[in-house]
Protein backbone atom coordinates (compact mmCIF):
# COMPACT_ATOMS: atom_id res chain seq x y z
CA UNK A 1 0.00 0.00 0.00
CA UNK A 2 2.87 2.38 0.82
CA UNK A 3 4.44 1.65 -2.56
CA UNK A 4 1.14 2.24 -4.36
CA UNK A 5 0.67 5.58 -2.53
CA UNK A 6 4.17 6.63 -3.46
CA UNK A 7 3.50 5.91 -7.16
CA UNK A 8 0.27 7.97 -7.11
CA UNK A 9 2.04 10.86 -5.39
CA UNK A 10 4.80 10.75 -8.01
CA UNK A 11 2.26 10.99 -10.84
CA UNK A 12 0.51 13.95 -9.17
CA UNK A 13 3.80 15.74 -8.64
CA UNK A 14 4.78 15.20 -12.30
CA UNK A 15 1.43 16.61 -13.44
CA UNK A 16 1.86 19.69 -11.28
CA UNK A 17 5.38 20.30 -12.57
CA UNK A 18 4.10 19.95 -16.18
CA UNK A 19 1.27 22.38 -15.58
CA UNK A 20 3.63 24.88 -13.98
CA UNK A 21 6.07 24.59 -16.90
CA UNK A 22 3.27 25.06 -19.48
CA UNK A 23 1.91 28.05 -17.55
CA UNK A 24 5.32 29.76 -17.47
CA UNK A 25 5.92 29.18 -21.19
CA UNK A 26 2.38 29.75 -22.53
CA UNK A 27 0.98 32.99 -21.15
CA UNK A 28 -2.69 33.76 -21.83
CA UNK A 29 -3.40 34.91 -25.36
CA UNK A 30 -5.01 38.14 -24.16
CA UNK A 31 -1.85 39.01 -22.24
CA UNK A 32 0.30 38.38 -25.32
CA UNK A 33 -1.97 40.56 -27.47
CA UNK A 34 -1.88 43.29 -24.84
CA UNK A 35 1.91 43.18 -24.74
CA UNK A 36 2.14 43.31 -28.55
CA UNK A 37 -0.22 46.30 -28.69
CA UNK A 38 1.88 48.11 -26.09
CA UNK A 39 4.88 47.84 -28.40
CA UNK A 40 3.05 49.35 -31.39
CA UNK A 41 3.62 53.05 -32.24
CA UNK A 42 0.80 55.13 -30.70
CA UNK A 43 -2.12 56.19 -32.86
CA UNK A 44 -2.56 59.94 -33.21
CA UNK A 45 -6.01 60.00 -34.81
CA UNK A 46 -8.55 57.24 -35.34
CA UNK A 47 -11.68 58.47 -37.12
CA UNK A 48 -14.26 57.08 -39.52
CA UNK A 49 -13.48 58.42 -43.02
CA UNK A 50 -17.19 58.87 -43.79
CA UNK A 51 -17.60 61.09 -40.70
CA UNK A 52 -15.03 63.66 -41.84
CA UNK A 53 -16.96 66.59 -43.33
CA UNK A 54 -14.37 69.36 -43.55
CA UNK A 55 -10.58 69.78 -43.69
CA UNK A 56 -8.78 73.12 -43.31
CA UNK A 57 -5.11 73.41 -44.29
CA UNK A 58 -3.11 76.39 -42.99
CA UNK A 59 0.35 76.59 -44.47
CA UNK A 60 3.18 78.63 -43.01
CA UNK A 61 3.78 81.47 -45.47
CA UNK A 62 1.17 80.12 -47.91
CA UNK A 63 -2.51 80.34 -48.77
CA UNK A 64 -5.07 78.64 -46.56
CA UNK A 65 -7.14 75.91 -48.20
CA UNK A 66 -10.64 74.85 -47.16
CA UNK A 67 -12.14 71.54 -48.25
CA UNK A 68 -15.69 70.36 -47.59
CA UNK A 69 -18.05 67.64 -48.70
CA UNK A 70 -21.00 68.81 -50.79
CA UNK A 71 -24.59 67.56 -50.48
CA UNK A 72 -23.78 64.47 -52.58
CA UNK A 73 -20.80 63.58 -50.39
CA UNK A 74 -18.11 64.65 -52.87
CA UNK A 75 -15.17 66.76 -51.76
CA UNK A 76 -14.88 70.33 -53.04
CA UNK A 77 -12.30 73.08 -52.61
CA UNK A 78 -14.27 75.99 -51.12
CA UNK A 79 -11.35 78.42 -50.55
CA UNK A 80 -9.37 80.26 -51.81
CA UNK A 81 -11.59 79.52 -54.87
CA UNK A 82 -14.25 76.95 -55.61
CA UNK A 83 -12.94 73.93 -57.51
CA UNK A 84 -13.72 70.27 -57.83
CA UNK A 85 -11.17 67.91 -56.34
CA UNK A 86 -9.10 64.98 -57.55
CA UNK A 87 -10.92 62.00 -56.01
CA UNK A 88 -7.81 59.81 -55.69
CA UNK A 89 -5.79 62.50 -53.90
CA UNK A 90 -8.67 63.29 -51.53
CA UNK A 91 -9.17 59.59 -50.82
CA UNK A 92 -5.49 59.32 -49.83
CA UNK A 93 -5.65 62.46 -47.67
CA UNK A 94 -8.79 61.36 -45.80
CA UNK A 95 -7.32 57.89 -45.37
CA UNK A 96 -4.09 59.31 -43.91
CA UNK A 97 -5.94 61.59 -41.46
CA UNK A 98 -8.57 59.09 -40.35
CA UNK A 99 -6.01 56.44 -39.38
CA UNK A 100 -3.04 58.60 -38.43
CA UNK A 101 -0.40 56.43 -36.77
CA UNK A 102 2.93 57.68 -35.50
CA UNK A 103 6.31 56.21 -36.31
CA UNK A 104 7.36 56.68 -32.71
CA UNK A 105 6.64 58.69 -29.59
CA UNK A 106 9.36 61.34 -29.13
CA UNK A 107 8.26 62.96 -25.85
CA UNK A 108 5.42 62.31 -23.45
CA UNK A 109 5.34 65.91 -22.21
CA UNK A 110 7.17 68.29 -24.50
CA UNK A 111 8.04 71.62 -22.95
CA UNK A 112 9.95 73.16 -25.87
CA UNK A 113 8.02 72.77 -29.13
CA UNK A 114 10.34 75.06 -31.08
CA UNK A 115 13.02 72.36 -31.33
CA UNK A 116 10.55 70.31 -33.40
CA UNK A 117 9.26 73.22 -35.50
CA UNK A 118 5.88 72.89 -33.75
CA UNK A 119 5.69 76.30 -32.07
CA UNK A 120 5.17 77.72 -35.59
CA UNK A 121 4.16 74.61 -37.54
CA UNK A 122 4.69 74.39 -41.29
CA UNK A 123 1.21 72.88 -41.59
CA UNK A 124 -1.81 73.27 -39.31
CA UNK A 125 -4.63 70.86 -40.21
CA UNK A 126 -8.11 71.08 -38.68
CA UNK A 127 -10.31 68.05 -39.26
CA UNK A 128 -14.03 68.47 -38.61
CA UNK A 129 -16.41 65.57 -38.10
CA UNK A 130 -20.16 65.54 -38.79
CA UNK A 131 -21.09 66.57 -35.25
CA UNK A 132 -18.72 69.60 -35.56
CA UNK A 133 -16.13 67.90 -33.40
CA UNK A 134 -12.71 69.16 -34.45
CA UNK A 135 -9.17 67.78 -34.25
CA UNK A 136 -6.18 70.04 -34.87
CA UNK A 137 -3.01 68.42 -36.15
CA UNK A 138 0.28 70.32 -36.14
CA UNK A 139 3.10 69.20 -38.44
CA UNK A 140 6.55 70.65 -37.89
CA UNK A 141 10.09 70.12 -39.17
CA UNK A 142 11.40 67.05 -40.90
CA UNK A 143 13.59 64.83 -38.73
CA UNK A 144 17.37 64.91 -39.17
CA UNK A 145 17.25 61.83 -41.40
CA UNK A 146 14.38 63.41 -43.41
CA UNK A 147 12.47 60.15 -43.40
CA UNK A 148 9.81 61.53 -41.06
CA UNK A 149 8.36 64.73 -39.64
CA UNK A 150 7.43 65.86 -36.12
CA UNK A 151 3.72 66.09 -35.33
CA UNK A 152 1.31 66.55 -32.44
CA UNK A 153 -2.34 67.19 -31.69
CA UNK A 154 -3.27 70.58 -30.27
CA UNK A 155 -3.98 70.14 -26.56
CA UNK A 156 -1.97 66.91 -26.36
CA UNK A 157 1.49 67.27 -24.73
CA UNK A 158 2.94 64.34 -26.68
CA UNK A 159 5.20 64.79 -29.71
CA UNK A 160 5.41 62.09 -32.35
CA UNK A 161 7.06 61.47 -35.68
CA UNK A 162 5.00 60.56 -38.72
CA UNK A 163 6.25 58.96 -41.93
CA UNK A 164 7.28 61.28 -44.75
CA UNK A 165 4.75 59.71 -47.13
CA UNK A 166 1.99 60.40 -44.57
CA UNK A 167 2.95 64.06 -44.43
CA UNK A 168 3.06 64.22 -48.23
CA UNK A 169 -0.48 62.74 -48.42
CA UNK A 170 -1.74 65.68 -46.30
CA UNK A 171 0.49 68.60 -47.32
CA UNK A 172 -1.09 69.49 -50.69
CA UNK A 173 -1.44 72.68 -52.71
CA UNK A 174 -4.59 73.85 -54.49
CA UNK A 175 -3.14 72.66 -57.81
CA UNK A 176 -2.42 69.24 -56.26
CA UNK A 177 -5.98 68.96 -54.97
CA UNK A 178 -7.82 70.27 -58.02
CA UNK A 179 -9.73 68.01 -60.36
CA UNK A 180 -7.53 68.34 -63.44
CA UNK A 181 -9.95 66.71 -65.88
CA UNK A 182 -11.01 68.93 -68.76
CA UNK A 183 -14.35 67.09 -68.82
CA UNK A 184 -15.85 66.11 -65.47
CA UNK A 185 -18.53 63.75 -66.79
CA UNK A 186 -19.05 60.32 -65.27
CA UNK A 187 -17.51 57.96 -67.84
CA UNK A 188 -19.84 55.13 -66.78
CA UNK A 189 -22.96 57.24 -67.40
CA UNK A 190 -22.12 58.80 -70.76
CA UNK A 191 -25.09 58.33 -73.09
CA UNK A 192 -24.11 60.44 -76.09
CA UNK A 193 -20.98 61.79 -77.79
CA UNK A 194 -21.06 64.27 -80.67
CA UNK A 195 -18.15 65.37 -82.86
CA UNK A 196 -19.00 68.64 -84.62
CA UNK A 197 -17.06 71.02 -86.81
CA UNK A 198 -15.59 68.19 -88.85
CA UNK A 199 -16.11 67.58 -92.56
CA UNK A 200 -19.02 65.41 -91.45
CA UNK A 201 -20.58 65.70 -87.99
CA UNK A 202 -20.82 62.39 -86.13
CA UNK A 203 -23.07 61.39 -83.23
CA UNK A 204 -22.75 58.23 -81.13
CA UNK A 205 -25.44 56.88 -78.81
CA UNK A 206 -24.94 54.25 -76.14
CA UNK A 207 -27.35 51.61 -74.92
CA UNK A 208 -25.85 49.70 -71.99
CA UNK A 209 -22.34 48.84 -73.25
CA UNK A 210 -23.11 49.00 -76.97
CA UNK A 211 -22.37 52.05 -79.12
CA UNK A 212 -24.34 52.95 -82.25
CA UNK A 213 -23.62 55.61 -84.84
CA UNK A 214 -26.72 57.83 -84.90
CA UNK A 215 -25.59 60.57 -87.31
CA UNK A 216 -25.12 61.20 -90.19
CA UNK A 217 -27.30 58.07 -90.37
CA UNK A 218 -27.80 54.94 -88.24
CA UNK A 219 -24.85 52.56 -88.61
CA UNK A 220 -23.14 49.84 -86.63
CA UNK A 221 -20.24 51.23 -84.59
CA UNK A 222 -16.90 49.68 -83.72
CA UNK A 223 -17.25 49.57 -79.94
CA UNK A 224 -13.51 49.49 -79.27
CA UNK A 225 -12.90 52.58 -81.44
CA UNK A 226 -15.67 54.59 -79.74
CA UNK A 227 -14.51 53.42 -76.29
CA UNK A 228 -10.99 54.62 -77.14
CA UNK A 229 -12.41 58.00 -78.16
CA UNK A 230 -14.37 58.28 -74.90
CA UNK A 231 -11.30 57.29 -72.87
CA UNK A 232 -9.21 59.96 -74.63
CA UNK A 233 -11.84 62.59 -73.83
CA UNK A 234 -12.37 61.63 -70.18
CA UNK A 235 -8.62 61.22 -69.57
CA UNK A 236 -7.79 64.69 -70.94
CA UNK A 237 -6.26 66.79 -68.15
CA UNK A 238 -4.92 70.28 -67.71
CA UNK A 239 -1.22 70.75 -67.04
CA UNK A 240 -0.90 73.16 -64.11
CA UNK A 241 2.89 72.98 -63.88
CA UNK A 242 3.59 75.53 -66.64
CA UNK A 243 4.42 79.20 -66.12
CA UNK A 244 2.13 82.14 -66.91
CA UNK A 245 4.15 82.71 -70.09
CA UNK A 246 3.48 79.14 -71.22
CA UNK A 247 -0.23 79.61 -70.58
CA UNK A 248 -0.21 82.70 -72.82
CA UNK A 249 1.57 80.75 -75.56
CA UNK A 250 -1.04 77.96 -75.31
CA UNK A 251 -3.88 80.48 -75.60
CA UNK A 252 -2.23 82.08 -78.63
CA UNK A 253 -1.64 78.71 -80.32
CA UNK A 254 -5.28 77.75 -79.72
CA UNK A 255 -6.56 81.04 -81.15
CA UNK A 256 -4.55 80.67 -84.36
CA UNK A 257 -4.85 76.89 -84.61
CA UNK A 258 -6.96 74.80 -86.98
CA UNK A 259 -10.15 73.28 -85.55
CA UNK A 260 -9.93 69.50 -85.25
CA UNK A 261 -13.37 69.02 -83.69
CA UNK A 262 -15.60 70.03 -80.82
CA UNK A 263 -16.64 67.08 -78.70
CA UNK A 264 -19.99 67.32 -76.89
CA UNK A 265 -20.27 64.69 -74.18
CA UNK A 266 -23.55 64.01 -72.39
CA UNK A 267 -24.09 62.14 -69.13
CA UNK A 268 -26.83 62.24 -66.48
CA UNK A 269 -25.72 65.71 -65.31
CA UNK A 270 -25.89 67.36 -68.74
CA UNK A 271 -23.63 68.14 -71.71
CA UNK A 272 -20.02 69.37 -71.58
CA UNK A 273 -17.90 70.54 -74.51
CA UNK A 274 -14.22 70.26 -75.37
CA UNK A 275 -12.90 72.09 -78.40
CA UNK A 276 -9.55 70.91 -79.76
CA UNK A 277 -7.37 72.78 -82.24
CA UNK A 278 -4.07 71.90 -83.88
CA UNK A 279 -1.10 74.26 -84.14
CA UNK A 280 1.87 72.83 -86.01
CA UNK A 281 2.36 69.37 -84.43
CA UNK A 282 0.64 70.14 -81.13
CA UNK A 283 -2.97 70.06 -79.94
CA UNK A 284 -4.64 72.55 -77.59
CA UNK A 285 -8.02 72.32 -75.88
CA UNK A 286 -10.60 74.61 -74.29
CA UNK A 287 -13.30 73.19 -72.03
CA UNK A 288 -16.76 74.45 -71.17
CA UNK A 289 -16.32 73.50 -67.50
CA UNK A 290 -12.85 74.89 -66.62
CA UNK A 291 -11.15 78.18 -67.42
CA UNK A 292 -8.13 78.47 -69.68
CA UNK A 293 -6.53 76.77 -72.66
CA UNK A 294 -4.31 73.73 -72.22
CA UNK A 295 -1.97 71.68 -74.33
CA UNK A 296 -3.25 68.09 -74.62
CA UNK A 297 -1.57 64.91 -75.78
CA UNK A 298 -1.56 63.92 -79.43
CA UNK A 299 -3.65 60.82 -78.70
CA UNK A 300 -6.71 62.99 -78.04
CA UNK A 301 -6.17 65.11 -81.14
CA UNK A 302 -5.70 62.05 -83.35
CA UNK A 303 -8.82 60.40 -81.90
CA UNK A 304 -10.95 63.44 -82.73
CA UNK A 305 -9.43 63.68 -86.21
CA UNK A 306 -10.69 60.22 -87.24
CA UNK A 307 -13.24 59.93 -90.01
CA UNK A 308 -16.68 58.36 -89.88
CA UNK A 309 -15.40 55.15 -91.49
CA UNK A 310 -12.78 54.78 -88.74
CA UNK A 311 -15.61 54.43 -86.20
CA UNK A 312 -17.75 52.04 -88.24
CA UNK A 313 -17.98 48.34 -87.47
CA UNK A 314 -16.12 46.58 -90.28
CA UNK A 315 -17.16 43.06 -89.27
CA UNK A 316 -19.96 41.54 -91.34
CA UNK A 317 -21.20 39.48 -88.39
CA UNK A 318 -21.63 40.35 -84.72
CA UNK A 319 -21.64 36.80 -83.34
CA UNK A 320 -18.84 35.37 -81.20
CA UNK A 321 -17.37 32.08 -82.42
CA UNK A 322 -18.17 30.45 -79.09
CA UNK A 323 -21.84 31.50 -79.30
CA UNK A 324 -22.63 30.24 -82.82
CA UNK A 325 -25.46 27.68 -82.97
CA UNK A 326 -25.99 27.26 -86.67
CA UNK A 327 -24.34 28.38 -89.93
CA UNK A 328 -26.00 28.05 -93.33
CA UNK A 329 -24.03 28.89 -96.49
CA UNK A 330 -25.42 29.00 -100.03
CA UNK A 331 -22.45 29.36 -102.37
CA UNK A 332 -23.68 29.27 -105.96
CA UNK A 333 -25.15 25.80 -106.51
CA UNK A 334 -23.59 24.43 -103.30
CA UNK A 335 -25.08 24.53 -99.82
CA UNK A 336 -23.46 23.84 -96.44
CA UNK A 337 -25.22 23.38 -93.10
CA UNK A 338 -23.41 23.31 -89.75
CA UNK A 339 -25.34 22.83 -86.50
CA UNK A 340 -23.81 22.90 -83.02
CA UNK A 341 -24.68 20.11 -80.62
CA UNK A 342 -22.88 20.27 -77.30
CA UNK A 343 -19.19 20.66 -78.15
CA UNK A 344 -19.56 19.15 -81.61
CA UNK A 345 -20.63 20.32 -85.06
CA UNK A 346 -22.98 18.31 -87.27
CA UNK A 347 -23.74 18.46 -90.98
CA UNK A 348 -27.19 18.96 -92.51
CA UNK A 349 -27.83 15.21 -92.55
CA UNK A 350 -26.97 14.91 -88.85
CA UNK A 351 -23.49 13.45 -89.23
CA UNK A 352 -20.78 14.58 -86.84
CA UNK A 353 -18.17 16.75 -88.53
CA UNK A 354 -14.43 16.82 -88.00
CA UNK A 355 -13.83 19.51 -85.37
CA UNK A 356 -10.93 21.19 -87.13
CA UNK A 357 -12.65 21.47 -90.51
CA UNK A 358 -15.89 22.79 -88.95
CA UNK A 359 -14.10 25.37 -86.80
CA UNK A 360 -12.20 26.57 -89.87
CA UNK A 361 -15.50 27.44 -91.58
CA UNK A 362 -16.88 29.11 -88.43
CA UNK A 363 -13.72 31.21 -88.00
CA UNK A 364 -13.61 32.30 -91.64
CA UNK A 365 -17.26 33.41 -91.50
CA UNK A 366 -16.66 35.22 -88.20
CA UNK A 367 -13.59 37.04 -89.61
CA UNK A 368 -15.26 38.43 -92.75
CA UNK A 369 -14.54 42.18 -92.63
CA UNK A 370 -14.80 45.22 -94.87
CA UNK A 371 -11.77 46.91 -96.35
CA UNK A 372 -13.92 49.96 -97.12
CA UNK A 373 -17.55 51.09 -97.38
CA UNK A 374 -18.66 51.75 -100.96
CA UNK A 375 -21.81 53.72 -101.75
CA UNK A 376 -22.90 51.40 -104.56
CA UNK A 377 -21.88 48.36 -106.59
CA UNK A 378 -23.98 45.54 -105.15
CA UNK A 379 -25.47 43.48 -107.99
CA UNK A 380 -26.64 39.85 -108.02
CA UNK A 381 -25.89 37.80 -104.94
CA UNK A 382 -23.46 34.89 -105.49
CA UNK A 383 -23.31 33.82 -101.84
CA UNK A 384 -25.66 33.98 -98.88
CA UNK A 385 -24.67 33.26 -95.27
CA UNK A 386 -27.09 32.94 -92.35
CA UNK A 387 -25.72 32.66 -88.80
CA UNK A 388 -27.83 31.86 -85.74
CA UNK A 389 -26.18 32.49 -82.38
CA UNK A 390 -26.69 33.40 -78.73
CA UNK A 391 -28.81 30.33 -77.96
CA UNK A 392 -30.75 30.83 -81.21
CA UNK A 393 -31.87 34.31 -80.12
CA UNK A 394 -29.95 36.21 -82.80
CA UNK A 395 -30.00 35.63 -86.56
CA UNK A 396 -27.77 37.48 -89.04
CA UNK A 397 -28.10 37.24 -92.79
CA UNK A 398 -25.52 38.52 -95.27
CA UNK A 399 -25.62 38.52 -99.08
CA UNK A 400 -22.41 38.77 -101.09
CA UNK A 401 -22.06 39.89 -104.72
CA UNK A 402 -19.07 39.91 -107.07
CA UNK A 403 -17.59 43.34 -107.84
CA UNK A 404 -14.58 43.31 -110.14
CA UNK A 405 -11.76 41.40 -108.49
CA UNK A 406 -13.37 41.70 -105.04
CA UNK A 407 -16.81 41.36 -103.46
CA UNK A 408 -19.47 43.62 -101.98
CA UNK A 409 -21.69 42.47 -99.13
CA UNK A 410 -24.76 43.79 -97.36
CA UNK A 411 -26.47 42.79 -94.14
CA UNK A 412 -30.18 42.15 -94.09
CA UNK A 413 -32.29 45.25 -93.30
CA UNK A 414 -29.26 47.59 -93.39
CA UNK A 415 -28.42 50.11 -96.12
CA UNK A 416 -24.63 49.91 -95.62
CA UNK A 417 -22.40 48.12 -98.12
CA UNK A 418 -19.14 46.38 -97.23
CA UNK A 419 -16.33 45.74 -99.70
CA UNK A 420 -14.48 42.47 -99.01
CA UNK A 421 -11.18 41.43 -100.57
CA UNK A 422 -11.20 38.29 -102.72
CA UNK A 423 -8.79 36.41 -100.43
CA UNK A 424 -11.32 36.33 -97.58
CA UNK A 425 -13.91 34.66 -99.84
CA UNK A 426 -11.29 32.30 -101.31
CA UNK A 427 -10.27 31.21 -97.80
CA UNK A 428 -13.92 30.60 -96.87
CA UNK A 429 -14.54 28.53 -100.01
CA UNK A 430 -11.44 26.42 -99.29
CA UNK A 431 -12.72 25.84 -95.76
CA UNK A 432 -16.13 24.82 -97.17
CA UNK A 433 -14.48 22.32 -99.52
CA UNK A 434 -12.41 20.97 -96.62
CA UNK A 435 -15.42 20.00 -94.47
CA UNK A 436 -15.27 16.29 -93.65
CA UNK A 437 -16.96 13.85 -91.32
CA UNK A 438 -15.41 13.05 -87.96
CA UNK A 439 -13.18 10.01 -87.81
CA UNK A 440 -15.06 6.92 -86.57
CA UNK A 441 -14.61 6.15 -82.89
CA UNK A 442 -12.09 3.33 -82.23
CA UNK A 443 -13.70 -0.09 -81.79
CA UNK A 444 -14.02 -1.24 -78.19
CA UNK A 445 -11.89 -4.23 -77.23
Amino acid sequence: MKLRGLIVATFILAALIGALYWSNHHKPEAEEVKKAEANLPPKILELKPADISKIDLKKKGGNDIELARNSSGKWQITAPRAYGTDEDIMRNMVGALSALTSDRLVEEKASDLSQYGLSEPSLDVTVTEKANKTHELLIGDDTAASGAAYAKLAGDPRVFTIAKYTKESIDKSVDDLRDKRLLTVDSEKISKVELVGKKEDIEFGRSKDEWQIVKPQPMRADNSEVDDLVSSLTDAKMDLTGSADESKKAASAFASGTLVATAKVTDASGTQELQVRKSKDDYFAKSSVVDGVYKVNNTLGQALAKSLDDFRNKKLFDFDSEDANKIEIHDGSKAYYLTKGGDDWFSGDGKKLDDSSAESVVDDVHDLSATKFPDSGFTASVMEIIVTSNENKRAEKVQIAKSGADYIAKRENEPSLYEIDAKSIDDLQKAEAGLKPAAPAPAKK
